[in-house]
């Protein structure tokens, strides 16, 4: 067996998909900085459903539940999962929409806007506010919060990472304490008052749960919108395809087209395991103790699974499609997030004519370890 594959870090990532998309024509598993990157379907499949080999403890710092295995783990995600029930999603669709009727309807028409930061962060900061039943007058914190976070990531320095997550923490520890004497009936109140294994949860563990819906999901939802928008105006014939989904108020398939939308284009790169023993993946001797990356970007676009990644086609692709991960780590909040982009999209859509990309503006992508667009400037007729 030869040396494995390096990825090159210091390459000019005009578009990672198409460097990943060629590093996995060459091989299943490649070596990053030290780390292990599982590139293609099987291999990402194989670890993210192996939870025993590739444990989800790859920090000191405690994330409930991501960062937890076995009976643990599951004693947590049962806490979790009941938050995000399909009668509770139902039941934050309206707010959603409102928001969502609110930011487009103040957009302008016929001007460049830039999608994240005009439509997506907003979107993002209120619906998951309104949710948490967290107050309106957050909205600028959490705003610049975003973008510390989103800088903080694309240096890749785990001391910045951990000062802004630090900065989150403090925020929503101060909340908890206004919340105190005053519990309140919604996600927050829900919360304060939930129990796990018969005892109520402690100040940090609801602080890591709410780090844990929140610190990342704000961020991911906005760059979900830059996928969408993107995908949509530079592929004219799919707009008019979904435009007929809006109006047909197909609910269904408007879901399954925002799932393959982000599965072309994912823009939710990569998570971490450790191995916890040596094991064998894709041809290559993996130590104990070392790291594995899951690239959900470059599996969602194997073409060993896809057949022609770039393909628009929901039916054909759901059942492989891993935007939302695998295995006992899947997404608890699913659900939600594509309630939350269907609602966007079905305003959007409803309340344009067309979406077409900025002449004078071009879009700009990402720089890993972030995926999807930085800007993504567009035009609303």
């Amino acid at each position: 067996m030869g040396e494995p594959v390096e990825i090159d870090t210091d390459h000019a990532w005009e578009d990672q998909r198409s460097t990943y998309d060629e590093l996995r024509a060459r091989c299943a598993v490649a070596q990053q900085d030290g780390k292990w990157v599982a590139l293609r379907h099987a291999e990402v499949v194989a670890a993210a459903t192996d939870a025993e080999a590739f444990s989800s403890r790859v920090t000191t710092r405690r994330a409930i539940p991501n960062s937890l295995d076995g009976t643990e783990h599951a004693a947590y995600r049962a806490v979790v999962d009941r938050y995000f029930t399909d009668e509770r999603v139902e039941g934050e669709e309206g707010q959603c929409r409102a928001h969502a009727a609110g930011i487009v309807d103040a957009l302008p028409r016929g001007e460049t806007l830039m999608t994240i930061a005009d439509i997506g962060t907003p979107y993002a900061v209120r619906s998951q506010s309104t949710w948490l039943g967290w107050p309106s007058e957050l909205e600028g914190d959490l705003v610049e919060w975003m973008r510390e976070n989103h800088a903080a990531s694309r240096s890749g320095s785990r001391d910045r990472m951990a000062e802004v997550a630090e900065r989150f923490d403090g925020i929503i520890r101060a909340l908890l304490e206004s919340r105190r004497d005053a519990l309140g009936t919604d996600v927050t109140g829900e919360l304060l008052r939930d129990t796990v294994d018969g005892r109520p949860l402690t100040t940090d563990e609801i602080v890591s749960i709410l780090r844990n819906w929140t610190a990342g999901d704000l961020g991911s939802l906005a760059a979900s919108v830059g996928v969408l928008v993107h995908f949509l105006a530079a592929r004219p014939s799919i707009q008019r395809q979904v435009r007929t989904l809006v109006e047909a108020g197909d609910r269904a398939a408007l879901a399954a087209a925002v799932e393959e939308i982000l599965r072309i284009d994912d823009p939710f790169v990569s998570n971490r395991r450790v191995t916890t023993r040596a094991v064998t993946l894709g041809g290559e001797d993996i130590e104990q103790g070392e790291q594995v990356l899951l690239n959900w970007t470059a599996a969602n676009r194997d073409p060993l699974v896809f057949g022609d990644p770039d393909r628009y086609d929901p039916e054909q692709n759901a059942g492989a499609n891993l935007v939302f991960g695998i295995g006992p780590h899947v997404c608890p909040g699913r659900a939600l997030t594509l309630m939350e982009l269907r609602v966007m999209l079905e305003e959007l859509l409803a309340r344009t004519t067309w979406i077409e990309l900025a002449s004078d503006h071009p879009a700009v992508r990402e720089t890993p370890p972030v995926g999807g667009w930085a800007r993504v400037p567009v035009v609303l007729r």
